[in-house]
């Protein structure tokens, strides 16, 4: 009996200190695995953020908050911050954020911080050439991540409905607020990632075609977190939004959202991917986020695509998967577009 004790008391002792060495070092975000280092990890988040996340998102305040007012004056509060970080003198909180998050400026171009006007210059940062190669550039088959961030890959919106985005009114009509538009990818296959405010906020084609239509939707500002996702609060219906239709031989129609989430000022699709008819290839810059959290959805008509196993497997999970622009997200499962019989 004294031996249990003793053993029960050691277990939970490992895990208060395992607990505290989390918080110590901000680990309070979502489980996720680094897909180059094959390491779980807890994503790193400020302590404030998560508490107030978990207070604004979860069913009594969904119950008590009706009519969103809660939400709403953190909306307004993240436009106001970003507003903040486009002044001069936020400049200062560059060398904090950099050594809070380990940004490896190496990969990044200036990869010094003094050259960076404002903090806002600093979130829009390029990558370093080279730093972000392209699996297998010239084969149009090969889809690739579009940003780097954390990923869940669905191959049906009813699957991505099921285990992550359960807002009550997710659908792909409701997505890109076109009900006809949308068909394509009614129950399509679908891969959400999520980018932290300490990723590279540019993002890039995930496939090879021609641009068929453009949309800008206005919206809120709303949180993306897991956290948030998993409850019935429409977020990604709700926040505001750029859609990018890209038509391909290899897998149909794709489409591309831009969501803003937390701090996010713009929300913004380069002006030659508005036009019908413009060429892109695959990992082409396609726009930008500036300061904040966000997200995006790029979906694929049903049966198009095979999205990579490990990250398929691990998404099932609810696992995400840390990701870098160019890797690996899928291939082309009927290329040439012919119907099944």
């Amino acid at each position: 009996m004294l031996g249990y004790l003793i053993n029960w008391a050691h277990e939970w002792t490992n895990r208060a200190l395992a607990l505290v060495k989390l918080c110590q070092n901000r680990e309070v975000g979502w489980m996720t695995l680094d897909r180059k280092s094959r390491e779980f990890k807890r994503e790193q988040q400020p302590l404030w953020k998560k508490v107030k996340m978990l207070f604004l998102f979860n069913r009594l305040t969904e119950w008590i908050d009706q009519t969103h007012l809660l939400r709403l004056w953190t909306h307004e509060k993240n436009l106001y911050a970003g507003w903040i970080e486009g002044r001069p003198r936020s400049k200062r909180q560059i060398a904090n954020f950099v050594d809070f998050y380990h940004i490896d400026m190496s990969e990044f171009e200036p990869s010094d911080i003094s050259e960076y006007p404002t903090f806002e210059d600093f979130f829009i940062r390029k990558h370093a050439p080279g730093s972000r190669p392209i699996y297998e550039k010239d084969d149009p088959t090969k889809a690739v991540i579009v940003a780097d961030s954390r990923v869940v890959v669905y191959s049906t919106v009813s699957k991505t409905k099921e285990l992550w985005i359960k807002g009550k009114n997710f659908t792909m009509g409701n997505l890109i607020a076109d009900q006809d538009r949308a068909k394509p990818w009614h129950d399509g296959a679908v891969a959400s990632f999520r980018l932290s405010p300490q990723d590279y906020h540019r993002y890039h084609s995930p496939v090879k075609g021609t641009v068929r239509w453009f949309k800008s939707i206005p919206g809120d500002y709303y949180q993306v977190d897991p956290l948030c996702l998993q409850s019935s609060v429409n977020i990604l219906t709700q926040n505001a939004r750029c859609c990018v239709c890209i038509e391909t031989e290899e897998f149909g129609q794709v489409l591309f959202v831009a969501i803003g989430a937390t701090d996010v000022g713009t929300v913004e699709i380069h002006e030659p991917l508005r036009t019908p008819g413009h060429q892109v290839e695959k990992g082409d810059e396609i726009g930008l986020f500036q300061f904040g959290g966000s997200s995006i959805i790029v979906a694929f008509e049903q049966g198009r695509i095979q999205f990579d196993e490990d990250l398929e497997k691990l998404s099932h999970q609810k696992i995400m998967v840390d990701v870098e622009v160019g890797m690996s997200m899928g291939r082309a499962t009927n290329p040439s577009g012919q119907k099944e019989q």
